[in-house]
């Protein structure tokens, strides 16, 4: 069996990287991130990048990394709300941005790792979403066509690994990953844990391993919380 496990994160991106390319990113918030592996993008310095993620991270930490380093010319996003590093850049005019709906992004990127070109939806539909794509009619209501998006690479965190790529995710990481691991060309997946052959149950296998290429530790876990909200105790 083809060794996938990499000593680092630098060298599960070995040879992987060039100008110009399209990267999906996992993570939803700052939940899944695979954050030992942007750090390392940033590091070998490519750019002209395009990337697909739902968002763009927060400051400091995530894709807000390669927004700082001027490495994306263009984000295939869904929510950029919060993100002020992102907004002044779209603003300036130094990146572009397809925004597109949570729900279709996601079931954009499920279609790219499924091999289906095309599909039809209702959201967006009378709004700019649809400006520009094809509009038809099924049972008397409007659809806009929406296409898959593929990449060439996709970087994921799970939380464990087998030597064979099988992944599990943790709760709220089981976001965007699972869907990005299939629709790349390369999948690079980082986790907190790699366990040995066998440990896995296979109704527990979140994503196959025949769609990860390489596994690495992850080296940071930091698991931030975006926004803590707390309320006084009330007395006894």
């Amino acid at each position: 069996m083809k060794n996938k496990v990499y000593d680092s994160p630098a060298a599960a991106l070995d040879g992987l990287l060039f100008d110009g390319m399209t990267i999906m990113s996992g993570g939803f918030g700052l939940s899944g991130n695979p954050e030992s592996l942007i750090p390392e993008i940033r590091a070998i310095g490519v750019g002209g990048l395009t990337v697909i993620s739902n968002n763009a991270g927060a400051d400091g930490f995530g894709l807000w990394m390669l927004l700082e380093s001027r490495q994306i010319a263009k984000m295939i996003a869904s929510y950029v709300g919060e993100n002020k590093l992102f907004e002044q850049q779209y603003l300036n005019g130094e990146l572009a941005l397809e925004l597109t709906p949570q729900g279709t992004l996601a079931e954009r990127i499920r279609a790219g790792g499924a091999g289906i070109p095309a599909f039809y939806t209702k959201t967006g539909v009378g709004t700019v979403v649809a400006e520009g794509k094809p509009v038809e009619t099924f049972d008397g209501e409007e659809y806009v066509r929406e296409t898959w998006l593929r990449a060439d690479l996709s970087i994921v965190k799970a939380w464990r690994a087998d030597p064979a790529g099988n992944l599990m995710f943790r709760k709220t990481a089981r976001n965007f990953n699972p869907n990005m691991a299939t629709a790349g060309k390369v999948t690079v997946a980082e986790v907190e844990e790699i366990v040995p052959a066998g440990s896995f149950d296979p109704d527990c296998i979140h994503t196959p391993g025949i769609y990860v290429d390489r596994i690495v530790l992850s080296t940071i876990n930091e698991k931030r919380i975006e926004k803590l909200t707390v309320r006084s105790r009330e007395n006894a």
